[in-house]
């Protein structure tokens, strides 16, 4: 297929702000696109050719939204499933395929599809609610502390939380889930694995992520890893069985813990692009979102090398102020070298809401850190008022 000046129609599940970075790439290679997303405001709605308002979790929307294109991928794992599967069916390309996506989507049947495979993931058991996790607390067949986690409709830290003592599962959602050991480690790391359906297949360098304490998201992501070249050598070589294990096509970014003893542990998986990969739009050969695209219409991937250290820091709403959004200081940062601000065009923010990331590049990794620290310092991300 033609997918250059022709009537190529690209389809994309969800609009937010991975969606408007892939849409950056789309307009560089001039392929049309079509976008569904839940909201009027969706940050793709100024960047698509068209722009659709729906639920992406309804049979119908989905199955007639892929109707209107020839390729559908998706920015948000909480798509139906069984629409994508009818429309693959009916010889639809999507990608990643529904098959991989429906092992992912659920955190239970991923965790299980790691055990079944022997790939290293730290001790879990699967709870059908809430209230199931208490009675094994108190029977003792679950020591604390562990990690609960909800195995559906996570996001940005929610349905994630630290369980210290019994009182903190108080007002979690009584839904299914999972408690998993929590693993002593040196290092979160991420590695982004790029595949197409050729079976062609790229990893980008080790990331490190650094976590911010309180809404468990991730403030900084460094590249390259400040860690050792075998360690680093191990994760990508895991990163790589995880993504044939799970027959991906697009990117896969695979989570991972190092332990104190320098082993490698995958946390969980997101089939598409990821906050871990952001840094690549300014400091890689080539982006993220460029090999996202090239590898679901089947091109030669580009190069995954970074060109220069890069930084990544989140920008997200500051506690305590909800409504419209106002970015305090972005101007004074414009002014550094290597800095690159990028604002994903939501209007409403709320605390530890993403609001948009600043990219940071030098060929000296601890100043690029130290610069990204005085970013973190210098921009707020506020609103026209003060929660009550």
């Amino acid at each position: 297929m033609n997918y250059f000046s022709s009537d190529f129609k690209l389809g994309i599940l969800g609009g937010g702000q991975l969606g408007k970075m892939l849409l950056s790439d789309t307009r560089k290679f001039d392929i049309q696109t079509y976008v569904l997303d839940p909201s009027d405001e969706a940050p793709c709605k100024i960047a698509c050719d068209h722009f659709f308002k729906g639920d992406l979790m309804n049979f119908e929307t989905v199955y007639n939204f892929g109707k209107l294109v020839d390729v559908l991928t998706f920015e948000i794992e909480l798509v139906n499933l069984e629409a994508l599967a009818k429309l693959e069916e009916e010889g639809l390309k999507v990608y990643p395929s529904p098959k991989t996506l429906k092992l992912i989507q659920n955190k239970g049947i991923q965790k299980d599809f790691y055990i079944q495979h022997s790939i290293p993931t730290a001790n879990y058991k699967r709870f059908p609610n809430l209230k199931s996790v208490v009675v094994d607390i108190l029977d003792s067949k679950l020591k604390l502390p562990f990690v609960w986690k909800c195995t559906e409709f996570g996001y940005d830290g929610n349905g994630v939380k630290v369980i210290r003592q019994i009182s903190d599962l108080d007002n979690l959602a009584n839904v299914e889930c999972i408690a998993e050991e929590m693993i002593p480690f040196k290092n979160e790391l991420a590695v982004i694995v790029c595949r197409n359906p050729s079976g062609d297949i790229k990893t980008y360098p080790v990331v490190e992520m650094e976590f911010h304490p309180e809404a468990n998201q991730v403030e900084y992501v460094i590249c390259p890893a400040r860690i050792d070249d075998k360690v680093s050598e191990k994760a990508r070589a895991i990163a790589l069985t995880v993504s044939e294990k799970f027959n991906h096509v697009g990117l896969l970014a695979v989570e991972m813990f190092q332990t104190e003893d320098d082993e490698i542990i995958v946390n969980e998986v997101a089939p598409r692009p990821h906050n871990s990969g952001h840094y690549s739009i300014e400091a890689s050969y080539t982006s993220q979102f460029e090999n996202h695209l090239r590898a679901i219409l089947n091109l030669p991937l580009g190069k995954t090398d970074s060109k220069v250290a890069g930084i990544m820091v989140n920008l997200v709403g500051e506690s305590g102020f909800s409504g419209n959004v106002i970015y305090e200081n972005i101007e004074k940062i414009l002014g550094w070298d290597g800095v690159t601000p990028h604002i994903y065009g939501k209007k409403q923010t709320r605390p530890f809401r993403k609001m948009g990331h600043v990219t940071i590049i030098n060929e000296n990794i601890s100043e690029a850190r130290r610069i990204a620290e005085d970013v973190k310092n210098t921009i707020r991300v506020i609103s026209d008022k003060l929660n009550n």
